[in-house]
Parts: structure tokens; sequence; C-alpha cells
């Protein structure tokens, strides 16, 4: 899809069809022709949020849609209404679509309607037949996007058209089954990432050397499954970069599929098990974001991709295992394997140099109990840091809610013959004992854990219902951003 900015009125930017967003207390509609007035005048079009009404005028569509009062008007609410816009331009076969800024929209607004119709104009067709051709078929994809506005705004479209991409690219990754997307592809595809961006380098080491550094945790996971697992390490530092900021660590779960292992799923629903490594998805994009951005901060990203699956090999409950910083681990639940993963990957994340560390995991159930797919669950050693990652959720959209960390907590992960059990009996606290075991991995550097298995696929929000939603990109693209320019 083309993204431009304009400074022209929508009825001249050429486009087959012209949104204009309607707020309760303001009528007028610019220079919309007199067909768009009719429709306000028998109240056809209203300012209801989401609300929709339709002229044809002037060789265009005209597309109404209601934003509501403007002191409710968000960024997220700009997101779903140009989700809402776009679903009915599908229906009215558009092929290229001009969203006309309030008056006094702010830019950001601007990103959010960019935001909204390319992640709702998102489809993953990779593995569907081609469509007979058919000269009377509909467009299913925008193929351009203007946003018409009194001052210009180039920059800021073109930025959130590139972090759009990016969490779109991130989706594909998440829908794509296992067979198709393994630990091995998923690395294959992070070096060509790196070979296409300036300033963005990758190395990818398999299960030699994953046991030659000694990663007894990730190992572990790994072996019960032909797949070559994959330690993918990212780094970028753009001009500047060093000049004061930390280093930024972020770490990814890449399971490109969860069986449980030994430790067996139930079989409803295990499909959504790709899903897995959508922590993973979300690094290698945001960090490819990042380095398009050129932002001025280094990054080091590790992602642990590997599958998870019951053989002769595998891992079993009881089992002890070593991680790389020397802490023994008794594997008491083989489905606990995500935590088994990051333990490792944020050793070598600090090591490699890491001064901050955020990592991304759909690590446990209990998230989605406790917060649906509303939050995803924050966990942090770090007060600063926690407001940091807090404050880059707001602004993205992509938010997160904190939950405590305790020491009463690190005594239900205590082991009874290793120094940590992965899956405590005691059914309390799950998304938070997952952290707290993680905590033992970082040192004393300032870490925050992301739980994303609540909103990394079926989001249920306008832009993003089924499938991957790419969770994470937005907010660590941001997170980067407040960061380089602190």
């Amino acid at each position: 899809m083309e993204v431009s900015a304009t400074t022209q009125p929508g009825s001249a930017s050429g486009a087959d069809t012209i949104v204009l967003g309607l707020f309760d207390d303001r009528p007028g509609t610019g220079d919309a022709p007199p067909e768009v007035a009719r429709l306000l005048a028998s109240k056809e079009a209203r300012a209801t949020f989401k609300s929709l009404a339709l002229a044809h005028a002037a060789d265009a569509r005209w597309l109404l849609v209601g934003l509501g009062k403007p002191g409710d008007f968000t960024a997220e609410r700009a997101r779903v209404a140009a989700a809402v816009a776009r679903d009915r331009a599908r229906e009215l076969s558009t092929e290229s679509l001009c969203w006309v800024l309030p008056s006094d929209g702010a830019a950001h607004i601007a990103a959010a309607l960019v935001e909204g119709t390319m992640l709702a104009d998102y489809r993953f067709e990779r593995h569907k037949s081609a469509p007979a051709q058919d000269a009377d078929a509909r467009p299913t994809s925008l193929s351009r996007l203007i946003v018409s506005a009194d001052q210009d705004l180039s920059d800021v479209v073109t930025e959130a058209a590139l972090v759009t991409e990016a969490v779109n690219a991130a989706r594909d990754l998440q829908n794509r089954p296992a067979n198709d997307l393994t630990p091995t592809v998923l690395g294959a595809h992070a070096q060509a990432l790196a070979h296409d961006i300036d300033g963005l380098s990758v190395e990818v080491e398999g299960r030699e050397e994953i046991v030659g550094r000694g990663m007894g945790a990730f190992a572990a996971v790994a072996q019960g499954s032909d797949q070559e697992p994959a330690l993918i390490t990212l780094r970028y530092a753009g001009a500047g970069a060093g000049a004061g900021g930390p280093v930024l660590g972020l770490v990814g779960k890449a399971v490109t599929f969860d069986s449980g292992g030994i430790s067996l799923k139930p079989g409803p629903k295990m499909a959504e098990m790709k899903f897995d490594m959508s922590g993973g998805a979300a690094v290698i994009e945001a960090v490819g974001a990042i380095a398009r951005l050129r932002l001025p901060i280094e990054i080091v990203a590790v992602v642990g991709a590997t599958e998870n699956l019951p053989s002769g090999r595998s891992v079993k409950p009881g089992d002890i295992v070593t991680a790389s910083n020397g802490k023994t681990i008794e594997v008491n639940n083989t489905d606990a394997e995500g935590r088994l993963v990051l333990a490792d990957c944020l050793c070598h994340a600090v090591r490699e140099g890491a001064e901050r560390v955020v990592d991304l995991a759909t690590l446990t159930g209990a998230v989605i109990v406790a917060l649906g797919s509303t939050y995803a669950g924050l966990m942090s050693n770090d007060d600063a840091l926690a407001a940091e990652v807090t404050a880059a959720g707001e602004r993205s959209g992509e938010i997160v809610w904190r939950l405590p960390l305790h020491e009463e907590y690190d005594e239900l992960i205590k082991g009874a013959y290793g120094d940590l059990d992965n899956a405590p009996e005691a059914r309390k606290a799950g998304t938070i004992i997952g952290a707290s075991f993680l905590a033992n991995f970082v040192g004393d550097v300032p870490w925050a854990h992301l739980d994303i298995a609540g909103s990394a696929w079926a989001l249920g929000r306008a832009y993003a219902g089924k499938g991957a939603s790419g969770y994470g990109v937005r907010l660590l693209v941001e997170l980067a951003r407040s960061l380089s320019s602190s």
C-alpha cells in the first residue's frame, strides 16, 4: 500500500473514497459537496461513534464516520474509526482512500488513522489457492491511502506506515503454521531483514552453539524436536547512540510450536500454539522498524526459537537442568518451557551488553484470566523502567498493567532438589510466578517482563480481530523512540 500525506483538500486527492469524521458538536463537512450536507440534514449521517453514512458525489464516494464527542476522541478511537471505515470501504470496492483529518486533529491522530487503516487492511493468504481470474472481482486490499490535513504531516504519516508495516510483518510470522515457520526459517528471516537494513546485524546459532554456551535450560526444551533450534542475536546502533543512553536489550520467546512436551497440552485449540513465537516475532520486527527509523539508540535483541515436542529425547518432568548462569532448575512441568528458553536468553542479552532489558513472551494462561486481552501483564524489578514501558504502551495503544513482584513469591519457586522449580504445585499467582522465575536471570540489570499471552492473537479489536495481532511492535518502537530522545 502506498501511504502519503497532502495539504490539498480531500476532493483533490484523486482517491475514489473520501472519509470524513463527524464530531457531535461540529456539523461542518469542509469542502464536501452538497450531497454530504444533505446526509447530515436528514440525520442519516450521525456523529455517534462508529456510525456510517455514504454519499456519491463529485466522481467519488464520501464516507462519513461518527467520531463521538471531541473530548472522548483518542488515538485508540481513531484506530477503531479507521478500521470501521476500511471495512465499509472494502464492501465498496475501494482502491484508494483519503482520510480528511479534522481541522484541529493532532499529528498522533493522523498516525493512528494510518495504523487503523493498515491494520484492518491486513490479510494473511499465504496458503490459500490463487483465486480464478475475474474481471469483476472486488479488490481485497487498498492500493493507496492519503491523509489530508491543514499542515504537512508527511513525516508523521510515513513513520506510522513504516511501523505498521512491521506490525503486519510480525502478524505474517505469527500466522504461518509450524511446518512452514520453523526455528531455522525464523532465523533466516532475521538474517534477510539484517541484509536489507543498514546498521542492523544478526547472528544465528544452532543446537551445538546453544549447548556450547552452557544454555542447558534452552537446550533441554529443544532436545525433543528434530528441528534445529535457533539462538538469534540482533544488534543495532543508530547514529548518536551511546552518547548517554544505556544499551536496550529486547528478548523474545519464539517457541514455534508448543505441544507442551511430555506434559502434553489438551487437543482442543492446540493448533493455536503456533502463536507461541509471538514475542520473538514482535522483537525481530520492532528492531527492524527501529533500524529503518534510524533512531539514535543502541540495541541488542535476543530471540530463542525452538519447538517443544514429546519424543524419546524430550526433557522429562523431574529432570534437573542447568542454565547458563549456573542456576539449576527442576523441570516439573515441561509445558512451562517458555521460562526455560527465556532464562538463557536473558542471561545472553546481559552478557552481550544490555544495560536494561524488556522481554516479551506468551508465557502464561493465567494472564488471560487476570487481564483478558485488553492489557498485557507487566512485571519489573525497576520502577523507572516500568514507568517508561507503561507510558510507551499508552502512547502506542498497546497498553500494559503492572502486577507486583514480592519476595514471598520467590519462596514459591524454590526447588526441592535444585535451585528453582519451573512449575510450583501451588496454583497461586501464575503470571507473577513466571516473572519471579525470570528475575533470577537478569541480576541487577533493570528489567521488565511483558506477558502477552492474552494480546498476541484474537485481540478482538476492530483493527485486529481474529488471528495474529502483532502486539508489542508498536510498544517497543515507541519505547525506543522515547529512550533515544531522553
